[in-house]
């Protein structure tokens, strides 16, 4: 009896163990997931503009400036994601006033027929965006 005990409790703990050990390695790190989802905020950035660009047929102009208007709010929403005397809300308040003059900044570079092809691809975007639970 005592030795079928003894197994079954080798047993039990040899399981647990295994068992702790899988899980350990299926769980990716904080910092793998803040990775892995830079990355994949980069790519999606990129595809994005390609899009954008081949969609509204910007001419080589209008892709110079777009390219700078990207540059010049991408520092200004990197430096206030690192102004530390903001808290999260008002980080985000600021972020989407810079949002707001970017849009309007790119709106001036479209042609009226691009903007309502914009306006298209926004709601498209948004739509989807609503569905994913975003």
């Amino acid at each position: 009896m005592k030795k079928l005990f003894l197994v079954v409790v080798v047993a039990a703990f040899a399981a647990t163990s295994a068992f702790a050990q899988d899980q350990k390695e299926v769980k990716p790190t904080t910092d793998q997931k803040d990775m892995k989802s830079a990355d994949q905020m980069k790519q999606d950035k990129a595809a994005w503009e390609k899009k954008f660009k081949e969609e509204l047929k910007l001419t080589p102009e209008q892709t110079v400036k777009y390219d700078a208007l990207n540059k010049e709010y991408g520092e200004k929403f990197e430096a206030v994601s690192k102004d530390a005397s903001l808290d999260k809300d008002a980080q985000k308040e600021k972020k989407m006033g810079l949002k707001k003059e970017k849009e309007s900044k790119l709106l001036e570079i479209l042609t009226p027929e691009q903007q309502v092809k914009y306006k298209e691809m926004m709601d498209k975007m948004k739509a989807e965006a609503q569905k994913k639970g975003y």
